[in-house]
């Protein structure tokens, strides 16, 4: 079993890697983007634990270490192999 979270700015936030990347591509000729922002992937790998304990694993360490609750939000999906 795994867990994929993903991690982004809040709405309002300012995510200058992700305007770096929007200037990037429009000088390079392309356009039509409106917005560009950069997020987070991070995979959990469990061992022999239920779903409901690797949900429960998976929200406590969002919101203790992954993700800052200040800026960032976050969503995960646990997935059996």
């Amino acid at each position: 079993m795994k867990a994929k979270v993903y991690i982004n700015y809040k709405d309002g936030i300012l995510d200058p890697q992700g305007a770096t990347v929007n200037h990037a591509l429009t000088s390079m000729g392309y356009e039509g983007f409106d917005e560009i922002r950069i997020g987070k992937l991070i995979e959990i790998k469990f061992g022999n634990i239920s779903k409901q304990k690797a949900e429960e694993l998976t929200d406590k360490a969002c919101r203790k270490m992954l993700a800052n609750p200040n800026t960032e939000s976050y969503r995960f999906d646990i997935l059996e192999d």
